[in-house]
């Protein structure tokens, strides 16, 4: 039995309102998935987060990361290994230059100067952004102050990447982008979670979804399980992704079989709708 590379056990946590913002969540990661974290504002998945890389500390409960219990000794070790790649890039950076922003997290590991510059040429060169080293973020577009912030992650080398709400203010361009980056940090085997009000993104994009409520994880599995639950949609405010109610559809006017292959992009669809095309000229 494969032990997870992150386990959270009845985390509680309460802002200063007195409300909890985190209810009891108990949860395990293994490595290498790929999880969207689903549910409307407020419900905990930005405080699930900042707890998961030590930025905040629970009132209650443990983290454990590789095993081991997470405290104030080796909370270090937490944020090295879990990167987290905020909304507003603005929130994120803080260096004159894209160089010494992406360099700033391997300074900080007290690392030596050429690992430090090795590591902030590969996550650039990653990012495709090697050419904006010496220019100022702040100057950058939206798109690419996003680069800079993923690449301020790869070059951690983080094994836990936390996105919260990447897609969010990104044009269709730059969100196809950060579809790519996922899925070359997805191939390299990096253990992913990612917040999205995008139901159609988490479709296609995750193996798996944590719905979170009030403070709560109500429930847990694949895409698919979650999105054809209607109660659970209902609970968290959520919509349905368009791929599964055309999917649904044409299965209800008998136009294509039931075979529980539900595709989850546009370009499956079509295959599938090819197939039962040739299939039905060849009968």
């Amino acid at each position: 039995m494969r032990e997870p590379i992150l386990k959270f056990s009845n985390l509680y946590y309460r802002y200063g309102n007195g409300n909890p913002a985190l209810d009891g969540i108990s949860v395990d990661i293994y490595q290498g998935e790929k999880i969207a974290v689903i549910g409307s504002n407020g419900s905990g998945k930005s405080t699930f987060f900042l707890n998961a890389n030590g930025v905040l500390k629970a009132d209650h409960g443990e983290i454990s990361y590789q095993g081991t219990i997470i405290n104030k000794k080796n909370v270090r070790e937490l944020r090295k290994n879990i990167g987290i790649v905020f909304q507003d890039a603005d929130n994120q950076i803080i260096a004159s230059t894209v160089m010494a922003e992406v360099g700033f997290g391997p300074m900080n590991l007290k690392l030596p100067k050429a690992e430090v510059i090795q590591r902030v040429d590969e996550a650039l060169t990653y990012m495709n952004i090697l050419d904006f080293k010496d220019r100022p973020p702040h100057y950058l577009s939206g798109g690419e102050k996003k680069r800079v912030t993923i690449a301020d992650v790869i070059a951690m080398k983080s094994e836990v990447i936390i996105f919260d709400e990447p897609t969010a203010a990104l044009d269709p361009l730059n969100a196809q982008m950060l579809e790519e980056v996922l899925g070359k940090l997805g191939a390299e085997g990096k253990t992913m979670l990612i917040s999205t009000h995008d139901v159609d993104f988490a479709y296609r994009w995750a193996e798996r979804a944590m719905v979170f409520n009030q403070g709560k994880i109500i429930a847990d599995g694949t895409p698919l399980e979650i999105f054809q639950n209607r109660e659970i949609l209902e609970q968290a405010n959520l919509k349905r992704p368009v791929m599964l109610d055309v999917y649904e559809m044409l299965i209800e006017k008998e136009m294509v079989e039931n075979t529980n292959a539900y595709p989850t992009t546009p370009q499956a669809l079509r295959d599938l709708l090819v197939n039962t095309a040739l299939s039905a000229g060849k009968a």
